[in-house]
C-alpha cells in the first residue's frame, strides 16, 4: 500500500471527527481522467481537507518551505505533504512557479487530479481575490475539466498565524465542471484571463464571498 493510500486512510476518518465536514456536489467530480480542482483559500487547512473529502487522490501545490521545516512540527508537515502528493512551489520567481505548473501538467497528462488555489495565497479578510492565470494555463494546455470548489469555515478552525487547528465544522462545495478551449482570434493572454475570471466567478457563486478587485499579495501570508 502506498504512502498516499495510508495517509488518506488514516486522516479521512480523523478529519470527519474533528471537522464534521458537510460535503456538497461530490457527484461533480469525475472518478478518472485528468481533473483540476480550483478552490478559494482561507486557511492552511484547505489543501488538506479538500483532498480528504474527494473520492480520488488530489495533489495540491504547497510552499516549498513546508517540505524543509525543522523540528517535530516541520517533520509532521513534511510527511503530510508527501502523503498527500503535494507539489512544492517556490515563492517569488516566475520560473520557479512555471516549473511547478509544468509538474502539475505532467500529472494531468498521466490522468491525475490536481488542486490549485488561483488566488495564490490565503485571504486575510475573507474576500475572494482575483485569480492568477496559472489555473487557466493548465486547463488550456491539458484540456482537463475544472471543478470549482468553495471551502467555508476553515478560517475559523485555523486562522492565518495559528499553529494548530481547533475542532469545528467545515463545508466543502464542488461545482459543475468547466471546460475551456483556445478560441480562434483570441490572444492566448486574453483567453487565460477570461478562463480564470470564469473560474473565480464560479467559486464565488459557491462560496458567497465578497469579491475583491485586486490580486492577493503573495508576500503577506507566511
Amino acid at each position: 500500500m502506498s504512502i498516499q493510500s495510508v495517509t488518506r486512510m488514516l486522516l479521512t476518518p480523523l478529519s470527519r471527527v474533528a471537522f464534521r465536514p458537510i460535503v456538497e456536489g461530490r457527484e461533480h467530480i469525475p472518478l478518472d481522467g485528468p481533473l483540476i480542482l480550483a478552490a478559494n483559500h482561507l486557511s492552511f487547512l484547505d489543501s488538506f481537507i479538500i483532498p480528504l473529502m474527494t473520492p480520488r487522490p488530489v495533489a495540491f501545490m504547497a510552499k516549498a518551505e513546508y517540505f524543509t521545516g525543522a523540528g517535530l512540527r516541520g517533520r509532521l508537515i513534511r510527511e503530510l505533504m508527501t502523503g498527500l502528493e503535494a507539489i512544492p512551489v517556490q515563492r517569488g520567481g516566475h520560473r520557479a512557479a512555471q516549473e511547478s505548473l509544468e509538474l502539475a501538467l505532467g500529472l494531468l497528462h498521466r490522468g491525475g487530479a490536481f488542486g490549485i488555489h488561483p488566488e495564490g495565497s490565503r485571504s486575510r479578510d475573507g474576500r475572494l481575490y482575483r485569480g492568477r492565470t496559472g489555473v487557466a494555463w493548465l486547463a488550456l494546455a491539458s484540456g482537463a475539466p475544472v471543478v470549482p470548489v468553495a471551502v467555508l469555515g476553515t478560517d475559523r478552525i485555523q486562522p492565518v498565524g495559528a499553529k494548530l487547528p481547533r475542532p469545528g465544522r467545515v463545508t466543502i462545495r464542488f461545482g459543475a465542471p468547466l471546460r475551456f478551449t483556445q478560441q480562434p482570434g483570441i490572444s492566448v493572454a486574453r483567453a487565460r484571463r477570461q478562463a480564470t475570471d470564469d473560474i473565480m466567478a464560479a467559486i464565488q457563486s459557491l462560496s458567497g464571498q465578497q469579491p475583491a478587485d485586486t490580486f492577493n499579495d503573495l508576500s503577506l501570508t507566511p
